[in-house]
């Protein structure tokens, strides 16, 4: 994830008239097991016949096997940074996947595409960034997300969906967004339909301790019931947080939604769409959504919020290695993801 300033966000929203104030989610526990976070009853078994069905697919042990083998150095052009896409390509391949290593002049992207059986024309994308940073080993930024991703992929080619269903590993994120917007403007100019982007971003490293979590200044002005969410769990870095654009809000809800009967604590970010492109809002831009959001594509971010729970981000304070990471939790985001995605694929 890039790193910006957040202070002038927050200056300038204060004195904005839109309503941004967001529905904070569940406060759903993270020991709710197989029974969920709601009195609905235990998740099914894994299978085809419904979102949550095919969440219960996800294998924890192949998921932590991936960040175990992408969490090493891989600046662009190095060696394991080959490696990685080489990994994404030959994944997405085996898994039945059209594959294209996307070379648009600086870096590669790999774009991997399931068309759908009764609308294909109609896109989903579900995608991380598999570059980082030199000398750091990046176990949460971004191995937790590409791995993700894949892992995603996995599940969801068990069965036809009636959109299409891209996984994408977007190159250079770091460097800019220079891959994810060079993949949206692509789409853009080609006319493609893409439904919703979920992105994953650093979605493996938790925090129970009591003010673990912080918070940017003047965010409770800007996300009120967020930031009291986060206050009412005594500034606990222990949920995942979502921040999307006004289209993709129905994504959203469903991930909410499926989160909660996993067990998964979830904190959402509405972003206003006089927001989503303002010079103040650089921050809710830190990742390779906003590529999508520059195209006027609906796209969500899904992250542990990074820096503001982690101090070995971009190996500040310390490596970020897979020992630092909360695999049960990255698994229930991997299966929330899932069944929201699947959600989208086969919506009316």
């Amino acid at each position: 994830m890039i790193a910006r300033s957040l202070l002038m966000l927050f200056v300038v929203a204060c004195g904005s008239d839109d309503d941004v104030a967001v529905d904070a989610g569940h406060d759903a526990g993270l020991d709710a097991g197989r029974d969920g976070g709601t009195d609905a009853g235990p998740l099914p078994e894994c299978g085809t016949g419904s979102p949550l069905a095919l969440a219960s697919c996800v294998e924890r042990a192949r998921y932590e096997a991936d960040v175990e083998r992408i969490a090493q150095p891989r600046e662009p052009e190095s060696a394991h940074w080959q490696s990685v896409q080489d990994l994404c390509a030959s994944r997405l391949e085996a898994l039945g996947f059209d594959v294209e290593r996307h070379d648009y002049g600086t870096g590669i992207n790999v774009i991997g595409t399931r068309l759908g059986t009764t609308t294909p024309e109609r896109r989903v994308i579900v995608g991380a960034h598999y570059d980082h940073v030199a000398g750091c080993e990046g176990a949460d930024d971004n191995a937790s997300g590409v791995a993700g991703a894949l892992e995603v992929a996995r599940v969801l080619a068990q069965s036809d969906h009636a959109r299409t269903l891209v996984v994408a590993c977007w190159d250079e994120e770091e460097r800019g967004l220079i891959g994810s917007i060079a993949h949206a403007t692509r789409a853009r100019e080609a006319d493609e339909v893409i439904d919703v982007a979920f992105v994953l971003e650093m979605i493996g490293y938790t925090d129970d301790t009591p003010g673990s979590q912080s918070l940017p200044v003047g965010v409770d002005v800007v996300f009120r019931e967020a930031a009291r969410e986060v206050e009412e769990r005594e500034s606990r870095g222990d949920f995942i947080a979502v921040v999307g654009d006004p289209g993709s809000r129905s994504a959203i809800d469903a991930l909410e939604a499926h989160a909660d009967r996993i067990g998964l604590p979830f904190i959402r970010l509405d972003v206003p769409a006089s927001l989503l492109a303002s010079p103040a809002a650089a921050d809710l831009r830190r990742s390779d959504h906003a590529a999508f959001w520059q195209r006027e594509y609906p796209a969500l971010m899904v992250t542990d919020t990074a820096n503001f729970r982690y101090d070995r981000y971009h190996c500040a304070a310390g490596p970020d290695v897979t020992s630092q990471l909360d695999f049960e939790f990255a698994s229930r985001v991997v299966r929330s993801v899932v069944a929201a995605a699947a959600t989208a694929l086969d919506a009316p």
